[in-house]
């Protein structure tokens, strides 16, 4: 049977209207919960530097304790449902911090739990998601779809992030929380409208789960182009964790900034993100998509160095300017990346390489969140900053110097098999 071409635009694709519209829910509620969370436990709870970068670590510490494996595992299974019970399960979890704060129950080792298991429910969620979309879309709608799915999270970044903010100085941050739960259940709730046909579950390495990942992992180290992608967006995620974790105690303790003002600050940072992503295919047509990735990153990743000098009055603009920046120099990576790495990817390796680079990509959160609560701890929140800043500056070093910088276009489709894959995929 001959298989349709799918159109160019994702957007006559009803899957992917439906996955784009849930996403949108599930970002909102995502943000919320970023700002929200951490004001509960400098707010409600008194919580220390540290405990605020524990606090950050264990909510991504799941991508390095169970991220390969999720990969294999995602592969065997339904995404669709992946997608609902993972959603399903961040709404139940996000309910149950406002539940226990009017009871006079919440302490500091259940957020430490919720956070862990949000970070669980993310990491499915975020790997489903990014594997199920060529599927929908077709490989060569890939570029529009995903700067059209980065442009939401930047939105969401804006818009869930400035709403976090608001609500927390209007509500209270277990307030926040509620309506965090409330996006996430109504993401499941849309989510159940996709109608896609998916692939029998057959992936290669059947021997077993560590050969299945032992072929994921290999399929990115042993390409130098995919490394390198992996290395440049891991220092960017350990810098910028480095910096957010801190951001907190900086403005409601030191600055005495509103919480308003600190939403305020990471919806500029999504504004930047939004307007990289949108920028991501004029730059691509006109550069060349690798020489776009690396001039991108020479131009724009020092300008993290102003993010350190944050305070009052116009250092809070001028550092607020250095971190929008920052923040379109990321969109611009995760438009043309995320495209890079999947149009070089067979699918059926597709759920191990994101889990791949999520366990690299969100194990650096991990530690940067560790590294600056041991920081903000040593030398204080301002050296923490600084550290921050400094490894986001240099992290586009690995793409330019890299064999990406010289690519013009997207590898073809028929390119990207490997002889091992295709042995694979014909057993």
């Amino acid at each position: 049977m001959q298989i349709p071409t799918p159109p160019a635009s994702p957007w006559r694709v009803p899957g992917f209207r439906v996955l784009f519209s849930a996403t949108a829910l599930s970002q909102l509620g995502a943000n919320v919960g970023y700002v929200a969370v951490p004001l509960v436990a400098v707010a409600a709870l008194e919580a220390t530097p540290g405990q605020v970068g524990a606090l950050a670590t264990l909510g991504t510490v799941a991508f390095l304790l169970i991220g390969l494996p999720a990969g294999a595992w995602v592969d065997r299974m339904r995404q669709r449902r992946v997608l609902v019970v993972a959603d399903l399960a961040r709404a139940a979890l996000f309910a149950s911090v406002p539940l226990a704060w009017w009871l006079d129950a919440l302490t500091l080792a259940q957020l430490y739990a919720v956070v862990l298991l949000n970070g669980c429910a993310t990491l499915f969620f975020d790997v489903a998601s990014q594997s199920v979309l060529p599927q929908l879309v077709g490989r060569a709608a890939l570029v529009p779809a995903n700067s059209a799915v980065v442009s939401l999270q930047a939105v969401g970044s804006v818009a869930g992030r400035g709403a976090g903010g608001g609500l927390v100085q209007l509500l209270t941050a277990p307030v926040a929380v509620v309506c965090a739960a409330g996006a996430h259940l109504a993401s499941a709730l849309r989510l159940l409208a996709v109608r896609h046909e998916e692939p029998a579950r057959r992936p290669a390495g059947t021997a077993g789960l560590r050969a299945a990942i032992a072929e994921g992992v290999r399929h990115v180290t042993g390409n130098r182009e995919l490394r390198a992608l992996a290395l440049t967006a891991s220092l960017s995620n350990l810098g910028s964790q480095i910096v957010n974790t801190m951001l907190p105690i900086l403005f409601v303790r030191e600055l005495r900034l509103p919480a308003g003002a600190l939403g305020l600050y990471w919806g500029a940072g999504g504004l930047g993100l939004l307007l990289g992503a949108r920028c991501a295919r004029p730059l691509a047509a006109r550069l060349g998509h690798g020489r776009a990735l690396a001039v991108a990153g020479l131009a724009l990743a020092p300008a993290t160095l102003l993010v350190p000098l944050i305070g009052r009055g116009p250092w809070l603009w001028l550092a607020g300017a250095g971190w929008v920046l920052a923040m379109f120099k990321i969109g611009t990576d995760n438009v043309l990346g995320v495209s890079l790495r999947q149009r070089m990817t067979p699918d059926v390796l597709l759920g191990r390489m994101n889990a791949t680079f999520r366990f690299l990509l969100t194990g650096a959160l991990a530690v940067g969140a560790a590294v600056s609560g041991l920081l903000g701890e040593l030398v204080g929140v301002r050296g923490a900053l600084w550290a921050g800043a400094a490894v986001m500056a240099v992290a586009f070093l690995p793409v330019f110097l890299s064999p990406v910088r010289r690519r013009r276009a997207l590898p073809e489709e028929e390119a990207q098999r490997s002889p091992t894959v295709i042995r694979s995929a014909r057993r």
